[in-house]
């Protein structure tokens, strides 16, 4: 794992990084690594990046408030990282099906698959060269927040990695590679749904809720689109974790 920049604000200390073809970003507290905070990783929405607003927004609230360090990568074709001729195929798909008016169903699923296969032994990766981080190592708990993409991307890593303890879903298209993959995940989960979401709607995150084989799962509800999450939601995921990562939320300034 290579640093290769970094920058400051309101307190939080954004370190980019490269792990061979991986792009990614570590935000911690500027003060220096809270003692035994936990490590979550955040994975972006699709066609986002390591970088989008949502996500950083989150980790600042996460590192401020709670003391946390957070690292999100670029997945394939996304961020710093070029597509590939077939992820171009795909993405020109999606481009020709919106502007026709048409399902993006079978494209998302396929695309989305393929992504998330390649992501996770990325992810992997990435967990081992952040454990070998003094100021991380190897016993830190970990979790998992995403949303669209990094659901599908998330679940398959759970399901993969048991260095994983707790996992925060946002809305997602439930096809049958997501919904095996929640049928195999048994640590706690909190899902959110947003109500009035036209482009995912309400029912696929209902059917992942009652897949997932977890005893200890939540789920919760908010209006309007899956962009416009509010404040208290992105609390809920917080003490979420605090209560599953065995943290007490110390702030981090």
């Amino acid at each position: 794992m290579h640093f290769n920049a970094e920058t400051s604000f309101d307190g939080v200390l954004e370190r980019s990084f490269t792990l061979g073809d991986i792009t990614g970003v570590l935000f911690s507290p500027e003060s220096g690594p809270v003692l035994g905070a936990p490590l979550l990783l955040s994975g972006h929405s699709g066609g986002m990046h390591k970088r989008a607003p949502g996500l950083v927004a989150s980790a600042q609230h996460l590192v401020t408030t709670r003391g946390y360090t957070v690292a999100a990568i670029d997945a394939p074709g996304h961020g710093d990282r070029p597509r590939n001729a077939r992820d171009r195929e795909w993405v020109e798909a999606l481009h020709a099906a919106r502007a026709a008016g048409e399902s993006m169903d079978q494209i998302i699923t396929d695309y989305n698959t393929s992504l998330a296969e390649r992501a996770v032994p990325e992810w992997q990766a990435t967990i081992d060269a952040l454990q070998a981080l003094p100021d991380i190592g190897a016993d830190v708990p970990i979790g998992y927040g995403g949303t669209t993409l990094g659901v599908v991307i998330g679940l398959m890593l759970a399901t993969a990695e048991p260095r994983i303890a707790a996992a925060a879903f946002g809305p997602v298209l439930a096809f049958d590679a997501v919904i095996e993959a929640a049928r195999q995940l048994t640590i706690p989960v909190e899902f959110t749904i947003s109500w009035d979401d036209s482009e995912i709607g309400r029912q696929p995150g209902l059917r992942l809720f009652d897949a997932c084989a977890s005893v200890d799962k939540a789920l919760h509800v908010y209006p309007g689109r899956h962009q416009q999450m509010s404040a208290f939601m992105a609390d809920n995921h917080a003490r979420f974790f605090d209560n599953h990562l065995g943290w007490a939320g110390v702030p981090a300034i």
